[in-house]
């Protein structure tokens, strides 16, 4: 039987077998076989044979469309990214990070949602410049103000929610459909954002495809999975409008002479903020290979 694997938990993959989760372990030698990149991950299709007991074991893993690095999800069809207008603020250079990493991941579809915009509204003039490169979905879960509009984007979807932790993911999925009843943390009147409680990425069934509520993550090393100073700008999709008039056909767009993205940023042609956020990443990159290598 094939089936799509909902999520990971207690040692098992919960696989969808028409309806049916079955808990399944892994065939032997797929246990035995790690290098081959038999990794399982929750939205993969494997085919499963049914055991007595009621388990099941996974025989294999098919080919998947793509593979979102950070939280890791299978054969996604679009991602959302979802952070706050405030409590926490919004992190210019965070987002970037995430967009890059939907970008590396070969998602065909990238939003970004802005929960929280009831409490401040000093964010607009930074996502009105946002708006030329993605789509932007500007709600309130807790007013459940414009939640249809990220609801009409749903249908027939493997979509993942993804972000910092504290920003009201787990709230919007509930202002979405309240049988969700996912567990959301109180916001500490402390440091003003909401504790984590979304453990583990996991498949949830809606309108004829699937939401994924991911663990909330503030960092990853951009290196781990397979971003470089040469392939980072493939990240910012705006560069390649220019990248092929550089002097230099391995052009990194940072020290380069008659550089055509530096000039496209000089000319307001390429938003300043998202050309330094991919200077700060390249000299992140930069600055591990150092401390790796010596």
């Amino acid at each position: 039987m094939i089936g799509r694997v909902i999520k990971f938990y207690n040692s098992f993959f919960f696989v969808d077998l028409d309806g049916e989760i079955v808990p399944c372990k892994l065939r032997g030698l797929m246990k035995r076989d790690k290098r081959s990149g038999s990794a399982i991950y929750p939205g993969d299709f494997v085919e499963v044979t049914k055991l007595n007991d009621g388990t099941g074991r996974i025989e294999r893993v098919y080919q998947r469309k793509n593979l979102l690095m950070r939280p890791s999800v299978a054969n996604v069809d679009q991602v959302i990214l979802t952070f706050a207008a405030a409590e926490p603020n919004l992190n210019p250079l965070l987002l970037n990070r995430f967009i890059a990493l939907a970008e590396w991941s070969e998602v065909e579809k990238i939003f970004i949602c802005i929960n929280k915009i009831d409490l401040i509204n000093e964010v607009e003039k930074f996502l009105s410049e946002y708006e030329s490169l993605y789509k932007i979905i500007r709600v309130s879960a807790l007013n459940n103000d414009h939640v249809d509009n990220l609801k009409n984007l749903l249908t027939d979807k493997v979509t993942v929610l993804t972000g910092p932790s504290g920003v009201g993911k787990s709230s919007i999925l509930n202002a979405i459909d309240p049988n969700f009843n996912l567990q959301v943390g109180k916001i500490s009147d402390k440091i003003k954002r909401g504790k984590h409680t979304t453990r583990i990425s996991e498949l949830i069934p809606f309108a004829d495809g699937f939401l994924v509520d991911t663990p909330g993550f503030s960092a990853v090393d951009l290196a781990e999975i397979g971003i470089n100073d040469q392939n980072l700008s493939q990240c910012f999709k705006e560069f390649a409008d220019f990248a092929g008039e550089c002097k230099f056909n391995c052009c990194t767009h940072t020290h380069e002479p008659n550089c055509a993205v530096k000039s496209a940023v000089d000319d307001k042609k390429i938003l300043r903020e998202r050309y330094e956020s991919y200077l700060s990443m390249i000299n992140e990159i930069n600055e591990r290979k150092k401390s790796k290598y010596g």
